[in-house]
């Protein structure tokens, strides 16, 4: 027997399992992040349910947001310089969206990294790619201008999400369970 039709049987059979994200996120994700991606399904369908009951003008908006189709991440770059803003989504407040404030984009040569530049509530950190449509993100939440922490320094400022794109100039991340305020946490941003 020669050896190319077992290469062939093994090149098929990897080409059947399934992509997981894995690697580098896998080695750096929290215990408890992990299992808060694990729940993103239930977290998420309670929190949307919830922001509901908010105001009818947001409740319209977070909607036309989450109705919009995804698109692949690939062959696209998110380097640069953006507008992004907070909803906040079920919780002690059904619904709130804040106004918009800065954020930016880089690639540092390992992938690419977030860090909000205005507004109080921050956040810096970095993306890891999650299939075609979907992409982990890990960061660090911070006030102000203290500084961040480093991913992996408890709940207070450990942040995980997915980040999701609706066309070149319009993506957004959904933090399942945040720690503050409420039970989804979307991050809009826009060119």
């Amino acid at each position: 027997m020669t050896l190319r039709p077992l290469f062939a049987l093994v090149g098929m059979l990897c080409c059947t399992l399934p992509a997981l994200a894995d690697g580098e996120v896998q080695k750096l994700i929290t215990p408890a992040d992990k299992a808060r991606l694990d729940k993103y399904g239930e977290t998420r369908k309670a929190a949307l349910a919830e922001a509901k009951a908010g105001d009818p003008a947001e409740v319209k908006q977070l909607g036309a947001l989450l109705a919009k189709p995804l698109v692949a991440f690939s062959d696209k770059d998110l380097t640069g310089n953006w507008r992004c803003r907070t909803i906040k989504a079920g919780g002690p407040l059904p619904l709130v969206i804040y106004g918009w404030f800065k954020c930016k984009v880089t690639d540092d040569g390992s992938g690419w990294r977030l860090e909000k530049i205005s507004g109080s509530q921050r956040t810096k950190g970095r993306f890891f790619d999650d299939g075609e449509k979907r992409a982990i993100y890990l960061g660090s939440f911070y006030v102000n201008s203290d500084p961040a922490k480093p991913y992996g320094s408890g709940p207070q400022t450990d942040q995980v999400g997915y980040a999701f794109r609706n066309s070149a100039k319009e993506w957004r991340i959904e933090f399942p369970a945040p720690y503050y305020e409420s039970k989804l946490d979307i991050i809009e941003f826009k060119r």
